[in-house]
């Protein structure tokens, strides 16, 4: 039962106990809360943005696939395909180096233009086996990190390694949230972005469409929609664009390569590696 508003019946003097005979008054039923409408209870596949829907989908799911195109989970891909490691880090606070320093990793700069490895994905193809990357992103490690948090299993999925993705959920048996982690706009709102309501939709591509959530069954039509113009597709997107203006066309065109890898990295306590393929 609701908190009421304190009256004069909470004065001691005058308090008296609530009786089941007593007008207004309601049992709270017995169980668990009854479920949230944002949740997508009923439907195996669920689809939501950013970090709000991690925290809508993870803690009732049993698997998360993060997607983010242009670039983490595109980046992440190629970095396991090098044999490498990948550390998702979400703060925002310039404590990344020091992290990176604490753990023995390389920190991967934000700043593309950057020498070494970066977040574009074209830099972490000098990465060697075994080492260790510290991944900066304010949107797919932000994610990644929250929905771990929650306790389902993790994965990062891109286009690289589509069909890999969709046969790990329609194979897995549980219920499945995939996280299209979207771009953020200069006030930090959440900006939903194509290639990663895409990219969603090609990890859920391989389940019964009546499984599906409305959401889910969405980002599966914009999928089929492009599917066979993939490379034009993110070209011509605002986030391609954007790259593509700064000088950064190949990442646009490695992100659009459609099954390039059968890798499916998995996030175990706090580290991507390729585990699944």
């Amino acid at each position: 039962m609701p908190d009421r508003p304190r009256s004069d019946l909470d004065q001691p003097s005058i308090a008296r106990r609530l009786d089941p005979r007593d007008a207004g008054w309601h049992a709270r039923p017995a169980g668990p809360p009854e479920p949230s409408p944002h949740d997508q209870h009923g439907f195996r596949g669920r689809l939501d943005w950013g970090l709000a829907g991690v925290r809508a989908l993870a803690p009732v799911v049993d698997l998360i696939v993060v997607v983010d195109v242009l670039s983490f989970s595109t980046a992440v891909s190629i970095a396991v395909e090098q044999g490498a490691r990948v550390v998702p880090y979400a703060a925002r606070d310039g404590s990344a180096g020091a992290h990176a320093k604490a753990i023995g990793a390389t920190l991967a700069s934000p700043n593309r233009t950057a020498f070494g490895p970066t977040l574009s994905p074209t830099s972490l193809r000098a990465l060697r086996p075994g080492e260790l990357l510290l991944l900066p992103s304010p949107n797919g490690s932000a994610c990644a990190v929250e929905a771990a948090s929650a306790g389902p299993m993790v994965v990062a999925g891109c286009l690289r390694n589509a069909s890999a993705v969709a046969a790990l959920v329609a194979g897995h048996g549980g219920s499945v949230g995939v996280i299209a982690s979207g771009e953020s706009w200069p006030d930090d709102g959440l900006r939903p972005s194509v290639e990663d309501l895409v990219g969603a939709g090609a990890a859920l591509d391989a389940l019964e469409p009546a499984t599906l959530s409305p959401e889910a069954r969405a980002a599966v039509a914009a999928y089929r929609a492009v599917r066979n113009r993939l490379p034009g597709a993110l070209a011509e997107s605002a986030s391609g664009r954007e790259l593509i203006a700064e000088g950064f066309e190949r990442d646009v065109d490695l992100a659009a390569e459609i099954d390039a890898s059968d890798l499916v990295p998995v996030l175990v306590d706090g580290v991507f590696s390729g585990g699944m393929g």
